[in-house]
This record gives C-alpha cells, structure tokens and sequence, in this order.
C-alpha cells in the first residue's frame, strides 16, 4: 500500500529528505509544510498550509489526509515535543522527543550529559550571571574564548573569539543585548579546541546506531574559510580525513555512548543524531549535538544514500537498525554548494528573480530549494538568506566540486553570494596523502 508522508520544515534539508522520500515505491505523496518553490506541484511531491505549531491541529489534518508518517525536519518542533505530541495522538513521527532534544536544545543539558557519561569534549562552564562568564573566561588555564548560547539560536549562537576582551564582549551581547533572544539566558564558555572540524551523523532507534559517511560542512560566507559565520556556505561528503578506522572509534566513543547514555537516563534517541566533531590531537572531541539532519549536511548525505529512506525511516521506528542498516555508495562523492543572498548572515533583500533552474537540472544537477517562493506567473524568486544549494555526484571529489560550480554558474540571480572552493580541505588532504 502506496503511503502518504508529511514533512515538517520548508528549507534545502526539508527539499531533500522530500526528494529522496519521492523515491521510494512505497510513497504515494509527500507533502511539506510549509515548503518552498522547490516543493511545490513537484511530481509526487507538493506543499501543505497546514499549521505546524498547534500539534493537536496537526494531529487532525494527518488522520483527515491519511498521513502515515511525519518527518521532522528543524529543530525547533522537536525541542517543542512535536514528536512527542504526535505520537500521543497516534501519529507515526519520526524524530527524537524533547527529552531527547534537549541534546541540542540546552547546550548546558548536552555539556553535563558528556561529563556524566565520558563522552570527550572541551573544558567547559555555564553561567546565568555575565560577570563570572567573563570572570572564568579571565581566571582559566587554557584558553576559555569559545562562547555560546545555550538554547536553540538557529545555528548561530556560537561565537569563537580571537583574545579574553573578544569572548567577555560575547557574553555582554548574548546575555545583556540578548543577541539571540531568551536562547542566551545560560551561556556556555568552552576551550578553544584545535584541529578540523567534520560532522558524523546516524541513524539511531534508540539501541543501535547506524553512521553515516562523514561529511564537512563550511560555515564561513567567503573563499578561504573567511567573513562572519554563517547557518552554513556549502559540504561535501565524504569526508577522507576520516578514515574508516577513525569512523569506528568515532561510533563507539561518541554516537553509541550518546545513545546509550540516553537509554540509560529513561529519553531512549530514535532519529538523526548529529555530532559535530573537533579532530584534535588528542582524538575526537564533541563540539555539539544536533537532533537532526544538518542543512547543508543533508543535500550531501541523502545522494549517497543507495538504501530507501522510507524504508529507514521505517526500520529506524521500529527498532530494526541492527538487521537492517542503511547502505551507501562508496564509489561516489557529493558536493553542495549554497547560494545566498547579498547581505547575508545580515539584512538581505527578497523578492529577487532566479534564472537557469532548469539548465542547471539538465546538466545532470539536483538543485535544492531553501529560501524561494513561486510568483503569480509561475517563476521563482529568492525568498530567505540562504536561498538554495546546487548539488553534484560525481566518482572524485575533484569532479563534483568542478561540476557543482559550473551548475552554480548556470543558476542566476543579481547579487548571489557563494563560495567556490568547497571541499578545499579535503582536496589539500588528498594532495598530500599523494606525495
């Protein structure tokens, strides 16, 4: 029997995970709510006006529409217990519930959870009060110039300082300007670690964890790993400089210890659980949990993956992820490129008309829409900050980086910021892994 599926979201990631559901056999429909041009009367893929902050109305449109299984795909409904809700209601969801959230939701909640069960990470503190944030960043002895938010800030509640002064001001902007609303009401301060930073992600049903290929996401706006920081430029996957070796430790140390430890405190992890990574001297060490597919992690995951995602999806709700993991391509690498708008991470202007969509789908391309909306006349225009991705599958990194690029140069539209050096990290590690 065909099945009907609704996505909760409307960004590049919730473009992909409908794509790829799109796929399937088993998928009759797929509905996203509340999408984005990309999603829109697109095969069997089309947007929904439901409501997705009112769970109870959300519960009824699924019964009235026979929706049989809801996809999380931020994390802000899961943090809000969407999943918890819809479940309550008898709505198959697939994503962690709030308890389980809190991972990513409460940066002060995940920091203890390592501590309580030795998952390795930064040296670290958090604070209600400026002053002894400021104090400890001061009185440390080592260098304490990492500051965050400890609530869900939209991927931009972190800020790296270069000096003491830098990291106290951080604080006075999160807790005293409130930077990020009530996001910075705790913040936590944390070594600077040294090393490349890559993100692992799984599938976990809340036993057994399933890694997927590691993956790069490039959070600077400009070439060379420079300008502000942002939601995130672009990813490849995978990732060389993780080895597979690395891969296994990475799994044992950090993702099944992580789902273990949640069994373990009663909020058993069923979904995507992400762990961005600091590959430090002294081994792996957590920056952070997500509770969910990273975006733009996720339009270079999902390409590789040759198993069904229903069928994942599915087996992952069930508590089948040891008889049956996902399978990926291992002669294949993805590179995704963003495109934003002029302006961003700061203010940016709308309404701005994109060309060559379907140049860029002939030349083999899978464009992902994020921040785009249809007009009257059927054409598309910028409608976010991040306004898609353009993603390219090729046997070689090297070729699908010279691919995506050329397919960024058929997409148009005026003032489009995106980088042209994705994967720069891994293509120098390549280079010297040859000499």
């Amino acid at each position: 029997m065909a099945e009907r599926v609704l996505i909760i979201g409307g960004g590049g990631r919730e473009h992909a995970l409908a794509w790829r559901l799109a796929q399937s056999p088993r998928v009759q429909r797929v509905l996203v709510a509340p999408g984005n041009a990309g999603t829109a009367d697109c095969g069997k893929i089309s947007n929904s006006a439901v409501s997705v902050s009112n769970h109870a109305i959300l519960a009824q449109y699924c019964k009235d529409h026979n929706v049989s299984l809801v996809v999380v795909g931020p994390e802000a409904p899961l943090a809000a217990g969407m999943v918890d809700d819809l479940s309550a209601a008898g709505v198959l969801c697939f994503g962690p519930s709030a308890k389980a959230a809190q991972l990513e939701a409460s940066k002060s909640f995940s920091k203890s959870f390592m501590d309580r069960h030795g998952i390795p990470t930064a040296r670290w503190s958090s604070f209600t009060d400026p002053q002894e944030a400021c104090a400890y960043i001061r009185g440390a002895d080592f260098p304490a110039l990492v500051v965050k938010a400890s609530g869900l800030a939209a991927g931009k509640g972190v800020i790296v300082a270069k000096d003491e002064d830098e990291a106290c001001q951080a604080v006075l902007d999160i807790m005293k300007d409130k930077a990020f609303g009530s996001a910075g009401d705790t913040v936590v301060v944390e070594e600077l670690l040294e090393g490349e930073e890559v993100s692992c992600l799984c599938f976990s049903d809340g036993s057994t964890v399933a890694a997927m290929p590691p993956a790069q996401d490039h959070k600077r706006l400009l070439d060379g790993d420079l300008g502000p920081n942002t939601g995130g430029m672009g990813a490849y996957c995978p990732t060389p400089q993780v080895s597979e070796e690395l891969l296994q430790q990475i799994k044992a140390t950090v993702l099944q210890k992580t789902v273990d430890g949640m069994k373990e405190e009663g909020a058993p992890y069923v979904g995507v659980l992400y762990a961005g990574l600091m590959l430090t001297k002294q081994g792996p060490k957590v920056l952070e949990f997500n509770c969910r597919f990273g975006d733009p992690e996720c339009q270079v995951l999902l390409p590789l993956l040759k198993s069904d995602l229903y069928e994942v999806v599915k087996d992952t709700l069930r508590g089948q992820l040891a008889s049956n993991p996902p399978v990926w391509l291992d002669d294949s690498a993805a590179v995704t490129v963003v495109m934003a708008s002029e302006g961003y991470p700061g203010a940016y202007k709308k309404g701005v008309e994109i060309t060559g969509l379907a140049q860029a789908a002939e030349a083999g391309l899978q464009v992902f829409h994020a921040g785009t909306a249809l007009t009257e006349a059927g054409g598309v225009t910028s409608n976010g900050g991040r306004v898609l991705t353009v993603t390219a599958v090729r046997p070689t990194l090297d070729d699908a980086l010279r691919r995506a690029n050329r397919g960024v140069g058929a997409v148009g539209f005026p003032g489009a910021v995106y980088r042209r050096d994705i994967g720069h990290r891994a293509i120098a590690y390549l280079r010297r892994s040859r000499l």
